[in-house]
């Protein structure tokens, strides 16, 4: 594997859960979104180890609210068992935690909205992987958050309007501060992007997976980065 070629910032989109559930006959599916909990804690602590600066994972969007309430009951329970665990081990492994999203929703269990933000609280000084957890997050959402923002300085009069250019759109993302991801993963076969981080993603590399989330290994994020050094980025130029 080539440091010189590593992404510094990874994205994956985690599909697959259900239909892995209901393939291995497991009831009820929530089971899918368990094992899909465990295997993106094992991968996170890889990309820590491995290097990688960055990975974003699509956990919840806005529109997986229309599921079953018992689906998104138990989903909302797996994440805060997440959390816990991640708890007990971001410290030790020096990874730091970021929510991307709408958490401040009324839709948001309270006891959810409070672990996240004691979570992002307690790892924001920690300084290997930053892991960004987008959870209630829709793409198109996010660029009408930074739109409204940025108006606001505009009619505050702390901008410009000629100010406004894409450094300063950027900035006012979830996002501000990270690089753009270098690299996007999506399991389950499916080839889109779903809502998720339409602007970040503009020059980003893409690999469609048919394995479901659940079977995702370390071996496929090597196997990812290879074929991501193997690749010649352009950036239109």
């Amino acid at each position: 594997m080539s440091e010189r070629k590593l992404p510094k910032h990874i994205a994956i989109i985690m599909d697959g859960n259900r239909r892995w559930a209901k393939e291995n006959n497991l009831t009820p599916v929530s089971l899918g979104h368990k094992k899909g909990a465990e295997v993106l804690e094992n991968i996170t602590r890889y990309c820590n180890k491995i290097g990688i600066k960055y990975l974003t994972v699509y956990a919840f969007s806005t529109e997986n609210w229309k599921r079953t309430s018992e689906e998104v009951s138990a989903i909302m329970i797996i994440l805060e068992k997440y959390l816990d665990r991640f708890l007990k081990k971001a410290d030790l492994e020096n990874i730091k935690l970021r929510i991307i999203g709408d958490i401040e929703s009324k839709t948001i269990p309270e006891n959810l909205r409070k672990k996240m933000n004691e979570m992002q609280d307690r790892t924001k000084n920690n300084t290997g992987l930053q892991l960004n957890v987008a959870f209630n997050y829709g793409g198109r959402a996010e660029i009408i958050r930074a739109t409204k923002n940025i108006a606001k300085l505009v009619k505050d009069g702390k901008i410009d309007i000629d100010e406004i250019n894409e450094e300063l759109f950027t900035n006012n993302l979830y996002t501000a501060g990270q690089e753009d991801p270098d690299l996007v993963i999506r399991t389950s076969g499916e080839m889109r992007t779903s809502n998720f981080l339409p602007w970040q993603i503009t020059y980003s590399e893409f690999l469609f997976l048919e394995k479901y989330w659940p079977e995702f290994t370390a071996k496929d994020i090597d196997d990812a980065i290879e074929n991501f050094t193997n690749r010649e980025r352009r950036t239109g130029k």
